[in-house]
């Protein structure tokens, strides 16, 4: 019992570490593509190759007075960055970076907490976020927060519905809510993305959304709302939000690769079985990993070559087009799956 509790304890701390040290150096890796799509020269002053930046942006924010304006709501003021930041933290746990590591003897599942509904689990916490946003706009006693914070509810509402729906039609073809099952499925038949690009179409650009990434940030837009529903923050309880919003990209790069591509599996690999070997276990790790900083990438990509939408449009897009696209894969999928069980039932 003590021991399971401590390899408990050992994967929750390697899994933030990691986590939180691709957020850091995902945010340097930003800033360098930016200025190669701009055409000019990126960070490269602190450390060899700039690689020391995360560290002295780190230092800065500490080092910043922490400013309470007197006009807000303190208690909430104070509790909405770590609303914001906590619920992209938890929802790793269920997100399975490997199938196995033998270590000391004792086979160890690569994933914190292995439950049936992960998925479910997945999106009842990441919608508490947008908790956070709001209090953090109404708390500020502003309106450029306030009018920030009633866009990101807005928004996020709208897209979690057609993040919901969009990933239906692969919890139908897999059997199975368990993001581990997904996985097993994927290595043993074919990457999902093949079976569902509608899905992964509409997953995708719903998690742009959902993160407050371009050409969806509404509710951070610069030219119209200063910052958004950061706009009263400073030091740390600014860097949270911005911890957050990187952290939340992390989350949705690996349910992405978990999802569609397969976690920590290649095909016509010869790990795609659950590991027997130390080194293995450590290739699929890295597998799943470069999977996960691709969308990174590309989420780093879009917000540097396509303009912001309309308001109007990111709604239209997800109440008009997205909704009923989901609902009508998911009625194709099911006649699909019957059909091919029918063939079967025949054979």
């Amino acid at each position: 019992m003590i021991t399971d509790i401590v390899i408990d304890l050992v994967k929750i701390a390697c899994v933030l570490g990691v986590m939180l040290t691709i957020v850091a150096y995902t945010v340097l890796v930003e800033r360098w593509v930016c200025a190669w799509i701009q055409d000019r020269i990126g960070p490269n002053r602190v450390g060899p190759w700039g690689l020391l930046q995360p560290l002295a942006d780190f230092g800065k924010l500490v080092l910043k007075e922490d400013v309470l304006p007197r006009h807000v709501q303190k208690f909430y003021y104070t509790l909405a960055p770590a609303l914001t930041m906590v619920p992209a933290l938890l929802t790793i746990a269920v997100v399975p970076w490997g199938s196995q590591l033998p270590i000391a003897g004792r086979m160890i599942d690569c994933i914190i907490a292995n439950i049936d509904v992960g998925i479910l689990f997945i999106f009842a916490i990441a919608s508490l976020g947008v908790y956070g946003i709001v209090l953090a706009g109404w708390a500020s006693n502003s309106k450029y927060p306030f009018l920030g914070a009633v866009r990101s509810s807005a928004q996020m509402i709208s897209y979690e519905v057609c993040l919901g729906l969009s990933v239906v039609p692969v919890f139908m073809q897999v059997g199975s809510l368990n993001l581990m099952k997904v996985v097993e499925y994927q290595a043993q038949h074919t990457w999902l993305i093949l079976c569902q690009p509608i899905s992964f179409f509409i997953f995708v650009t719903s998690a742009f959304a959902e993160t407050n990434r371009l050409p969806f940030d509404f509710p951070e837009a610069e030219q119209e709302l200063v910052a958004g529903y950061n706009t009263e923050y400073s030091s740390m309880k600014f860097g949270m939000f911005f911890m957050g919003e990187y952290s939340n990209m992390f989350v949705a790069s690996a349910l992405m690769a978990t999802l569609f591509l397969g976690g920590w599996s290649l095909p016509f690999a010869p790990f795609n079985a659950p590991a027997q070997t130390l080194a293995i276990g450590l290739i699929q790790i890295g597998v799943f990993l470069a999977k996960t900083m691709l969308f990174l990438f590309l989420f780093i990509w879009v917000r540097w070559t396509l303009p912001r939408f309309r308001y109007d449009k990111l709604m239209a897009l997800g109440w008009k087009i997205f909704i009923p696209l989901t609902i009508a894969n998911i009625v194709l999928t099911g006649a699909v799956l019957v059909g091919l069980e029918v063939m079967k039932a025949n054979l």
